[in-house]
């Protein structure tokens, strides 16, 4: 199919706005199915994953496709939950129009904003529908209103509701003739649609100089116009349905194919290098030219294997070429392409500019990666995912299953790019992340489906230690028993390195120590550092000066040397004045204003605090620090003081000294720990 004749939008909004309901309605209105499915009876095309029918909300992005107007709409159907914003994220890059889904009884939430803000980045147009029109307490004019205070005055009615709650019978749109309207809405219609109107000619300037110059503009052009005003934000639609009852569902297809941007609209660029080396090459979208996709999201079906679902941005590839991806070493022949419907797909010969579609068994394609048939390391910027901020250390239950973890883990991880695994280097442990609770007990509930039971635990902090003061030791390591026997002696002195790491100075002269053993000694003291002097807590920052020594001419040797370092390193940190440092980490916190005093004592109460505040609206943005020990369990205890209307940003600051009353317990259980270990 032309590009010019597709339609690429994502479908996004707050749980519970009725998303994959209205997907639903629109595929059953367009004729894509026979039968229009509902949450409840789990049995929607969108929802097919046995986790979002057992949870009765979507759970990964869903690709739905139908036609209508001439054209082929692609639908995204998107999670609504904040732990799962990663399927967001992953139709924002495939679509070029954001159908935003707001509940109009239950006004703007919190995911509408932070979408808000994604979508805004992007590029896209932006298009809200107030959906549940139907419900008792929908307000069609409270709830524009407050997405205009929100979001700005571009923010203009498409439809006029025809009534509201159980009085909603449809949608009349403002693009239609204002003689079809009823008569109580008529001079409403004639105001608002002038209003539109002007909205719609200021994205083109040319179109505005005829406009003021009272020239008549014909509806065709303004029509022409249209994508281009959602594109450059000057116009943000609101359009109405009730989904359900199938009220505004056709109004909905129409506009989606009559006025929004067709997929070269929005100009996509390559990129090379970075930093001051950066180059840039802009995407002409031509189906004659050079092929580029990207992989917007991975998973992994029991059945089928990996399944990379992928946009064509330019060009056109034919089943059975080759292309390469930007994270592969070499090209891969596609033998298949697939086009999909929820769960179903269906063999194509090719694909062109504007499409997304689906290929199955290819390991080399990774989420974020660009296929391309040249050879010149340009690639699509990557995908921007949020950082997670929930973590859990797992162990297997059985000791049968330790080599089964870590594999299937990493297949998870294929399918959510904001699940992420890793091996801490400093506490050993196996530790995974995830957005926050409820996105980790997923996992660990499909970890369980797979066959494997974990135990799970709060990560150890990775403290650390370093000293305050100066001091100098010298130590003799002397062994004789039979056959050789081992001398080193050494004389060190450590200081404080702040922020520098650790620095060895050899100061040895007259070759008291000969210059093959001097590295002996930083090889026993680097041994110490990994180790800890408290057992387990690795040193930092420290400057080491060997300056003094003797040698044996037969007995002084590499181990003699290392052993001396070592023990004259753990002598000399117990007299510098050593003290435990801990991670501190920087938090950016979003929330409604009411909830200011409540999370400023919670950050305060976990030692933390308060840098900075920024207003947005109603709506506050803390910046923070606090110990990372303090706030493990940050995101529970936010999401319970706000009622899921807070949400956060956290990632690593600094180390700072723990204080005596708390840095003792964990020295003196580092201790007991090695006591333990070594009866």
């Amino acid at each position: 199919m032309p590009s010019a004749d597709i339609r690429n939008v994502t479908l996004v909004g707050h749980y519970g706005t009725g998303k994959t309901t209205l997907a639903e309605a629109l595929l059953f209105k367009a004729g894509a199915i026979k039968r229009k499915g509902s949450v409840k009876d789990k049995n929607t095309v969108s929802d097919f994953d046995a986790d979002e029918k057992e949870r009765g909300a979507s759970i990964e992005t869903s690709i739905l496709h139908c036609d209508h107007g001439g054209k082929r709409i692609n639908l995204l159907d998107t999670p609504g939950t904040p732990d799962f914003v990663a399927g967001v994220v992953e139709s924002l890059a495939a679509a070029e129009t954001a159908l935003i889904a707001v509940n109009a009884a239950a006004g703007v939430e919190v995911m509408t904003r932070k979408l808000w803000g994604q979508i805004d980045s992007r590029g896209l147009a932006r298009v809200f529908v107030l959906t549940k029109m139907d419900h008792e307490r929908a307000n069609f004019e409270e709830t524009l209103g407050k997405l205009k205070e929100i979001f700005g005055p571009a923010v203009t009615p498409l439809f006029m509701p025809l009534g509201q709650g159980a009085a909603f019978k449809g949608a009349f749109s403002l693009m239609s003739d204002p003689a079809g309207a009823p008569p109580e809405l008529a001079e409403q219609v004639k105001d608002q649609a002038a209003s539109l109107k002007e909205s719609i000619i200021s994205a083109d300037e040319k179109l505005m100089e005829r406009y003021l110059m009272d020239e008549k503009i014909e509806p065709a052009e303004i029509s022409a116009c249209f994508a281009k005003a959602l594109l450059s934000g000057s116009v943000v639609p609101v359009l109405c349905c009730a989904a359900e009852k199938d009220l505004g569902v056709g109004e909905i297809l129409d506009f989606i194919a009559q006025y929004t941007p067709e997929p070269t609209a929005l100009k996509r660029k390559l990129v090379k290098g970075s930093g001051d080396k950066v180059q840039e090459q802009e995407l002409t979208g031509a189906e004659d030219a050079p092929f580029y996709a990207q992989v917007f999201k991975s998973k992994r079906d029991p059945f089928i294997g990996k399944i990379s679902y992928l946009r064509c941005m330019q060009g056109t590839l034919a089943g059975g070429s080759s292309a390469k991806s930007s994270s592969a070493s070499r090209p891969d022949r596609f033998a298949h392409f697939l086009s999909v419907q929820g769960k179903d797909t269906k063999e194509l010969h090719q694909v062109s500019s504007g499409e997304i579609f689906a290929v199955a068994k290819n390991e080399n394609l990774v989420t974020g990666d660009t296929l391309s048939v040249e050879d010149n390391d340009f690639a699509l910027p990557p995908l921007e995912f949020p950082v997670p901020m929930s973590a859990l250390a797992v162990t297997a239950k059985n000791r049968k299953d330790e080599g089964k973890i870590s594999e299937q883990l990493r297949h998870l991880a294929e399918g959510d790019p904001t699940f992420k695994v890793d091996v801490d280097p400093e506490t050993k442990e196996l530790v995974i992340h995830g957005i926050g609770q409820p996105h980790l007990d997923l996992m660990l509930h499909r970890l369980k489906h797979s066959g494997v039971e974990v135990e799970t635990r709060l990560p150890k902090i990775p403290y650390r230690s370093t000293v305050t003061a100066t001091a100098e030791v010298r130590y003799r390591h002397k062994k004789q028993s039979g056959g050789s026997g081992q001398f080193g002696e050494v004389q060190i002195k450590i200081e404080p390195n702040v922020g520098a790491g650790y620095e060895f100075i050899d100061e040895i002269v007259g070759g008291v120590i000969p210059n093959n053993l001097i590295p002996s000694v930083d090889k026993g003291i680097q041994k110490k550092l990994a180790d800890g002097v408290w057992p387990g807590i690795l040193v930092v920052d420290v400057k080491v000066r060997l300056n003094d020594g003797k040698s044996h001419p037969v007995d002084s040797k590499d181990i003699a040397f290392q052993i001396a370092g070592r023990q004259a390193f753990n002598q000399a940190f117990e007299k510098a004045r050593p003290v435990l440092i801990e991670p501190i980490v920087h938090l950016e916190i979003m929330i409604p204003a009411k909830f200011m005093g409540d999370i400023t004592g919670l950050i305060s109460g976990k030692r933390g605090r308060v840098q900075g505040m920024d207003q947005m609206g109603d709506m506050l943005v803390l910046k923070a620090q606090a110990p990372a020990s303090e706030v493990q369990s940050f995101a529970s205890e936010l999401k319970s003081i706000t009622a899921g209307e807070g949400f956060y940003s956290m990632e690593f600051s600094h180390y700072e000294n723990v204080p005596n009353n708390i840095a003792q317990p964990v020295i003196d259980a580092a201790k007991a720990r090695k006591t333990g270990e070594d009866e």
